[in-house]
């Protein structure tokens, strides 16, 4: 299916009342760094009741998906009056098995057509899927693996019977042996003994070709299984690449290419799933039927998953590994928007000497030299200094709060191997997001009483790096790696926010931020974060307030605070 005419689906395009004032912004959403325009907030909030009006929808729905809203002018030519104010709205891969919603856009390319090229070979392949798991599931492989169990078994217990045999014959003769020195009688008892041997290396022969053919029977089997599993990868993939080559795009200077064209200029191959997700179905139907895309946003609807941050209406990042490429092509020809929070004040020196210096960094400032090239709170110092400057450990770049550095590589090694120890005490103060509106979605995350001011407690959940979206981080109890953290609830606001103590055990990227939003942990993310869902705020509010460590010069225990009001 090479596009779908609006006229086609007019129900696909949404409208906002005409009395909504709304001026064109200059720039487009950054689909990995952004907060939802009012307008996407808007468009969102009805799709979610549109859903819950529809038992059918909100079934479908109900186990988690992602969806985005995309706000546009609609094309002059299609309206008699001023162009207005639209939204389209779509859902990431397929819900119950249904690519074809209506009031969603339609996918970039039709795979369920049952007599299409997709659904025929999809059929061969199950065809020998089924094919495979006959062959493994039949009493022939079955009957043939217990043989040769049995014949393996048998096969040792008969020689190992025979070895002591010839042990008991070999001790025997050691005693005649001693006993006589009749060459006649030796020899024969050396005769005997190579018999033995002899004996044990006919029945070795005579137990391994029986073996070997029980074992030739099985890998005849077994082969005929690898030769079905080399054939299905082999038609996946063939299938995958063609796909990719009919999932064409349009960018906003006009230009097509295929997705797999995308991947491959920069010697990537698109992962499964590429041109699925909400983002790019948003952009290509837009760009086919002559919308001019103001502003984006993705949401998550429904239950959260085990693993990956995601909360019922809250807004996320586009993932990275599949519309990293995608989106940075259909994007061309649009001003993006950076978005970036901003730098809130200069750094703060809290302390100095000959060893080390404590800083406190603004939120947005990035701790380490990095590749956007933005200025970093080590090269200001070094820059401030004139002197070498060793970062010891590191604060995300939205977070403030209070940094040690040092100022020689020994002072360096020092505290490094104490953070590695777990001796250095750091405490963080942030404010949590305001509860979930649709709880249902939410069997696991505590009660409001977990909440309550006062209370105190442990959050130990692993955590991975989330490959597919980086630079998230995700909850996974079988590779994960430990991640510890202690908090206390403060005070409680009158928006619904929480103020939350926080002290980290152990010190994993994102440890906190993922902490506060799982619904294993606090279950609700940090106002601010785009990363995991917080409510819209212009600053990250996860501050670092205080340091405890041992003096590497002095050794004796020193504590250093950085005050902010979030």
């Amino acid at each position: 299916m090479q596009g779908v005419q609006a006229e086609q689906y007019r129900i696909v395009i949404h409208y906002f009342p005409e009395d909504i004032l709304f001026e064109d912004p200059q720039e487009f959403t950054d689909p990995f760094r952004y907060m939802p325009h009012p307008l996407v907030k808007m468009a969102a909030a009805q799709v979610i009741k549109r859903i819950e009006a529809d038992s059918h929808l909100s079934e479908g729905f109900a186990e988690g998906k992602m969806l985005g809203v995309l706000i546009c002018r609609e094309n002059p030519e299609m309206t008699d009056t001023d162009p207005r104010v639209c939204y389209i709205t779509a859902f990431s891969g397929n819900v119950s098995g249904r690519g074809f919603i209506e009031g969603f856009v339609p996918p970039i390319f039709d795979l369920t057509d049952p007599n299409g090229y997709f659904k025929t070979e999809e059929s061969r392949i199950s065809d020998i899927n089924r094919q495979i798991a006959e062959i493994q599931d039949s009493e022939a492989l079955k009957n043939l693996k217990t043989a040769l169990k049995e014949c393996e078994r048998n096969r040792d217990e008969e020689l190992e019977a025979q070895r002591i045999r010839m042990q008991r014959s070999k001790s025997e003769r050691d005693t005649k042996r001693l006993a006589s020195d009749d060459p006649a009688e030796l020899a024969e008892l050396t005769r005997q003994s190579q018999f033995e041997k002899a004996e044990l290396r006919r029945l070795k022969a005579a137990w391994e070709e029986r073996v070997s053919a029980v074992r030739a029977e099985l890998d005849n089997h077994i082969s005929e299984i690898t030769s079905l599993k080399k054939l299905r990868a082999e038609m996946s993939d063939n299938l995958q690449e063609w796909i990719f080559h009919q999932y064409r795009v349009h960018n906003a200077s006009g230009l097509e290419i295929s997705i797999a064209d995308i991947f491959a200029a920069s010697g990537q191959v698109p992962p499964g799933g590429t041109g699925e997700c909400a983002a790019p179905k948003l952009l290509e139907f837009a760009f086919r039927n002559s919308l001019r895309p103001l502003a984006m946003g993705e949401f998550w609807y429904g239950k959260s998953p085990d693993t990956a941050v995601r909360t019922h209406g809250h807004f996320y990042p586009s993932c990275t590994s599949k519309c990293g490429p995608l989106l940075g092509y259909m994007l061309q020809g649009l001003e993006i928007s950076s978005q970036d929070i901003p730098v809130g004040k200069e750094p703060e020196i809290i302390h100095q000497d000959e060893s080390i210096i404590v800083v406190g960094k603004p939120g947005g400032m990035p701790s380490v030299p990095g590749l956007d090239g933005r200025l970093s709170l080590q090269e200001w110092l070094q820059i401030k200094y004139g002197a070498e400057i060793h970062a010891v450990h590191r604060l995300d770049m939205d977070t403030s709060g209070i940094m040690v550095f040092a100022r020689n590589q020994e002072t360096a090694i020092d505290i490094r191997k104490q953070f590695e120890e777990h001796s250095v005490r750091k405490t963080y103060i942030a404010r949590l997001s305001s509860p979930d509106k649709c709880r249902n979605f939410h069997a696991a995350q505590k009660s409001e009483a977990y909440h309550e001011p006062g209370t105190k407690g442990i959050i130990d959940l692993p955590l991975s790096a989330d490959y597919d979206e980086r630079p998230r981080q995700k909850v996974d109890f079988r590779q994960g790696r430990p991640a510890v953290t202690e908090y206390e609830i403060l005070s409680s606001n009158p928006d619904g926010t929480i103020e939350v103590l926080f002290h980290p055990v152990t010190g994993r990227t994102h440890q906190l931020r993922v902490h506060a939003a799982h619904t294993l942990g606090l279950g609700r993310p940090i106002v601010g974060d785009r990363l995991y869902g917080g409510d819209a705020s212009d600053r990250l509010h996860l501050h670092a307030r205080s340091i405890e460590l041992r003096h590497p010069a002095t050794g004796e225990r020193a504590s250093w605070e950085c005050t902010d009001i979030l």
